[in-house]
C-alpha cells in the first residue's frame, strides 16, 4: 500500500472538518452554540432531536475539534471551540448564496419581505451607534441576551413590541438584530415597528458574526 504524502494527509484532516459540517442538524446546533453554551438536554429540545441523537453529533463535532465541553455539576456543557467556527459557517453560507439558487428562492420564501426589509452591515451600525443615531433591540431568546450583546442594546421580543413601545426613542431609528442573517425574529421585529410607523431597520448578521469580527460586547449578570 502506497504511504499517503504529507499534503494527502493533510487533507485527510481537512475533510474532517466538512465531514463534521455535512450535517444540517449538526449545523443547527452549532448556529445554537454560537449564541451561548448549553447542554444536551437544552440542544435536543431546539433542535426538536432526542437526546441520544444530539449527544452523537455532538460527539462528532467534539471529535473534529469544532467544540469544547465542560462539566457543571452533573451537567456537561458545549460550546463553540472559536469564533473561527463562526467565521467557517458565514463561509459555507456565503458560498452557498453566490452558487446555490435555491438558496436565494428559500430565503425569500422563509422570510417574508425580505427583499423590502433594508439591512446594514455592523461597521455602519458601530458608527451610528458612536453617533447616537439608533436604538438597538437585541431579539433573541433572554438567556442568549444575557449571555452576550451588543453593548446597550434593548432586550425586546416582537410580541412585547405593543406593550413596550413608550419605551423607545421614536426619534432614532431602531435596528433589530438577531442569532444570525436567517433569523426570522429580527425581521419580524422589523415589520412590528413598521406597523407602528417606526423607523426600523435589520442587522445584515447576528451577534456571533458581531463578535467573532471583534466587535464590543456584554453580559448581564
Amino acid at each position: 500500500m502506497t504511504t499517503p504524502t504529507p499534503k494527502q494527509q493533510l487533507n485527510t484532516q481537512f475533510a474532517l472538518i466538512a465531514q463534521a459540517l455535512a450535517s444540517p442538524q449538526r449545523l443547527e446546533i452549532l448556529d445554537y452554540l454560537a449564541q451561548t453554551e448549553r447542554s444536551v438536554e437544552e440542544l435536543s429540545q431546539l433542535a426538536s432531536l432526542s437526546v441520544a441523537n444530539t449527544s452523537r453529533h455532538l460527539q462528532t463535532l467534539k471529535q473534529s475539534a469544532l467544540v469544547n465541553v465542560r462539566t457543571d455539576g452533573k451537567r456537561r456543557l458545549y460550546r463553540l471551540a472559536g469564533d473561527d467556527v463562526v467565521q467557517l459557517i458565514a463561509s459555507l453560507r456565503r458560498t452557498a448564496e453566490l452558487h446555490l439558487a435555491e438558496v436565494e428562492r428559500l430565503a425569500h420564501t422563509y422570510l417574508t419581505n425580505k427583499a423590502e426589509m433594508e439591512a446594514i452591515s455592523a461597521e455602519e451600525l458601530l458608527a451610528r451607534i458612536g453617533r447616537d443615531e439608533v436604538t438597538v433591540l437585541d431579539v433573541r431568546p433572554a438567556a442568549e441576551y444575557a449571555a452576550g450583546h451588543i453593548p446597550g442594546a434593548i432586550h425586546l421580543l416582537p410580541e412585547e413590541v405593543a406593550e413596550r413601545l413608550h419605551e423607545l426613542d421614536d426619534s432614532k431609528t431602531i435596528v433589530a438584530y438577531c442569532r444570525g442573517p436567517y433569523c426570522v425574529y429580527s425581521f419580524q421585529m422589523v415589520q412590528a415597528l413598521r406597523g407602528h410607523g417606526i423607523t426600523a431597520l435589520r442587522l445584515q448578521d447576528g451577534l456571533p458574526e458581531w463578535k467573532a469580527a471583534g466587535l464590543p460586547t456584554q453580559t448581564t449578570h
